[in-house]
C-alpha cells in the first residue's frame, strides 16, 4: 500500500493550518465561493470537466437512479450527474458551505436543473439522507476536506442501497519523475499564487496543495473503503495521474 507524501508540520504565527473543523473549512470556502468556478477551470486547464463526466460515467447509471453527491460545493458533479439522470428529484448535493450552495443553486435555476437537483445543507459525516434510499454516491476533490474521513465513508456506505456505487474524485501526483517535479513546482508554487491573487484569499490557495499532500494517497483511500465494507475496489489515475478516481460497490443482498 502506497502512502500519501508526509508534510512537516509548519510552525510559528504564519504557518498554514491544516485543521479540518467544519465551520473552519465551510468559511474558507464561503469567502472563495465568488470565484471558485472560475479559478477551477483556470487552473485545471478545463480538465475538470472531463474527470466529472469519467466518474458520473464510471457509476453505470441505470433509468431512476438516485445520486447523493457529497461535498457538492457549486454543484458541478451534480450538474453533471444530473444530465446523466435527469429526472425530477434524482440528484442530491451535499454540502456545508452555504454560499457555495447559493451560487450552485443559482446554477441549477439557469440550467433549467432546478427540480431535477436538490442542494441540501448538511455534514458528510452525518448525511441527511435515510439508510439504503440512494443508487450511487460521487465525492468530488472534497473527501479530504471532511474532519473524519473513516465517518464519512462509513456514513455513504450506509446510505447506499444494496449493489450500489461510490465514484470519488481526488488530486493526486504524477508518477513519471520528471513529470511530477514540472507538477508539483505547479501546484505548490504557481497555483498558490495564481490563487490568491484573483480569489483575494491566499489561505485557500495555500491549503489546496498542502491539503492534497497531507490526505490519503489512492491506494489507501481503497484500502479504507475496503474495510469499510465495499468490494471491487479499484483506482483509476487521469491525466497522467494529476487525478485520481477511486470506485467501488456496496455487497448486494444475499
Amino acid at each position: 500500500m502506497s502512502a500519501a507524501p508526509s508534510v512537516e508540520p509548519e510552525t510559528g504565527p504564519g504557518a498554514l493550518s491544516l485543521d479540518k473543523d467544519p465551520s473552519r473549512i465551510a468559511g474558507m470556502f464561503d469567502a472563495i465561493a465568488h470565484r471558485y468556478d472560475q479559478l477551477n477551470h483556470l487552473l485545471s486547464a478545463g480538465f475538470d470537466r472531463r474527470w466529472r463526466r469519467v466518474a458520473v460515467a464510471g457509476l453505470d447509471l441505470r433509468d431512476g437512479a438516485r445520486v447523493l453527491d457529497v461535498c457538492t460545493g457549486t454543484a458541478d458533479l451534480a450538474m453533471t450527474a444530473s444530465r446523466a439522470q435527469p429526472a425530477p428529484g434524482a440528484v442530491i448535493g451535499v454540502d456545508f458551505a452555504g454560499a457555495m450552495l447559493a451560487i450552485g443553486q443559482r446554477k441549477l435555476h439557469a440550467a433549467g436543473l432546478g427540480r431535477v437537483v436538490r442542494l441540501v445543507r448538511g455534514d458528510a459525516c452525518r448525511l441527511p439522507c435515510a439508510s439504503e434510499t440512494i443508487d450511487a454516491v460521487t465525492v468530488g476533490f472534497g473527501i479530504r476536506n471532511v474532519a473524519e474521513t473513516g465517518r464519512a465513508v462509513d456514513e455513504m456506505f450506509r446510505v447506499l442501497k444494496p449493489g450500489g456505487r461510490l465514484a470519488i474524485l481526488e488530486f493526486g501526483e504524477p508518477r513519471v519523475p520528471v513529470l511530477r517535479a514540472i507538477y508539483l513546482w505547479y501546484f505548490r508554487r504557481v497555483l498558490p499564487l495564481v490563487g490568491g491573487l484573483l480569489s483575494k484569499h491566499t489561505e485557500a490557495y495555500a491549503y489546496l496543495p498542502a491539503s492534497v499532500s497531507a490526505f490519503l494517497g489512492p491506494d489507501a483511500l481503497a484500502a479504507l473503503l475496503r474495510a469499510s465494507g465495499f468490494f471491487g475496489v479499484r483506482v483509476d489515475h487521469l491525466t497522467c495521474g494529476v487525478v485520481y478516481l477511486c470506485v467501488g460497490r456496496k455487497p448486494p443482498e444475499s
